[in-house]
């Protein structure tokens, strides 16, 4: 009996985040009798491991310094030997230089995914990174992307054949992340939705990058011009930098009993479905998951018009896009949703509906596979 390609997957952390998430709802869901795997990360990992539902996936960790040290590179060299994987993929930038080591460990089959961009580097300009890009791209058999977006700055900037070059859409559980029923779910302190006439909600890092101070500054804006200054609330689930910097401008402004930041918490669904309107306010985005979470929850999505966002949201079908840092924009678009329950019910279910059609995860894991089984077949 054969023994099913080993994958090692390589990211730098594995945490809460994106990246994360869609690789653990790939890992669950392709066939368990065609590949096994294990996740190498460059750094460390956490709890969020416990998402994978396999019990036979093996988690290494490099705990790569800050900073140029290459002691990392050596332990990936012996692991890579010990393991013998049959396909090597890493992700992002942060990663790609395992992609030399996998190639002097003699890794047959070599993948490179792009995810989204970070904060340092939003458009992809930047000539060292997009050097070493270039450096690695002989190396690496196939990409993959997570939006057109993605795929189209890997074509014209980095110099990726388009034969060597495949964009997946993430999936969404749409069973987890359903629409609320009739009555919201009870969250935050003792009296939070008391009188709540719109829930204006998010979920994500609070890092620079998602740029969670602007919606603050919209929200607060939005309750000085609201016709009923005391109905919108303000739900930020996640923890990073900014959450503390967010909870001070809405303390500043009077507003602590109308917007709760609780940090992070495991049942985003249900957080979601207390939510009326979904923002994101990041600066750069490959393909948001919590987007799709959000329109999978049937919510209308107001987004950035940066990255994958415009892929997902169409302006007057399932949401609105406003210019990153454009708090004030942002604040009239809140407004118009606030004071329009309809458009949100209608935004909404189209949004639902886009999701069904669009982004499964079994749509997503048969992709993935067949870019993999390909890999697979001997160089010619």
């Amino acid at each position: 009996m054969s023994v099913a390609p080993l994958i090692a997957h390589v990211v730098y952390h594995f945490g809460t985040g994106g990246l994360e998430n869609g690789l653990v709802n790939l890992i669950n869901r392709l066939p368990r009798d065609r590949f096994r795997h294990v996740v190498i990360s460059l750094t460390d990992h956490t709890g969020f491991r416990g998402r994978i539902e396999r019990d036979d996936v093996a988690f290494f960790d490099l705990h790569k310094p800050p900073g140029h040290s290459h002691d990392w590179m050596r332990r990936l060299y012996r692991l890579l030997r010990e393991l013998k994987p049959d396909l090597i993929h890493t992700r992002n930038l942060n990663a790609l230089e395992a992609q030399f080591v996998a190639a002097l460990a003699r890794v047959p089959a070599r993948l490179h995914g792009e995810h989204g961009r970070d904060v340092f580097d939003l458009q992809g300009k930047n000539w060292k990174y997009n050097l070493l890009r270039r450096v690695a791209r002989p190396l690496v058999r196939h990409y993959t992307c997570v939006s057109r977006d993605l795929a189209a700055w890997l074509r014209d900037t980095v110099g990726v054949a388009p034969s060597r070059l495949t964009q997946i859409y993430n999936g969404v559980d749409s069973d987890k992340f359903h629409p609320r029923g009739a009555a919201r779910p009870a969250f935050g302190p003792e009296g939070f939705l008391d009188g709540a006439t719109c829930v204006i909600g998010s979920i994500g890092r609070m890092v620079a990058v998602k740029d969670y101070p602007t919606l603050a500054r919209a929200f607060i804006q939005l309750c000085r011009q609201a016709d009923n200054p005391a109905g919108p609330r303000l739900l930020i689930v996640g923890d990073g930098a900014a959450r503390g910097e967010c909870q001070a401008l809405l303390d500043q402004a009077g507003l602590s009993s109308q917007a709760w930041l609780p940090g992070n918490r495991d049942d985003t669904a249900e957080y979601l479905r207390a939510m009326d309107v979904f923002v994101l306010p990041s600066l750069g985005e490959g393909i948001s998951n919590t987007i799709l979470e959000a329109m999978s929850t049937g919510l209308p999505v107001i987004a950035t018009a940066v990255g994958g966002n415009p892929e997902l949201v169409t302006a007057g079908d399932n949401g609105a896009l406003f210019d990153p840092g454009d708090d004030a924009a942002l604040a009239r678009t809140l407004l118009d949703y606030a004071a329009d329950p309809e458009r949100r019910a209608r935004e909404g279910t189209a949004a639902r509906r886009r999701i069904e059609r669009d982004f499964s995860l079994a749509r997503m894991a048969a992709a993935y596979q067949a870019v993999y089984e390909a890999a697979l077949e001997p160089c010619s």
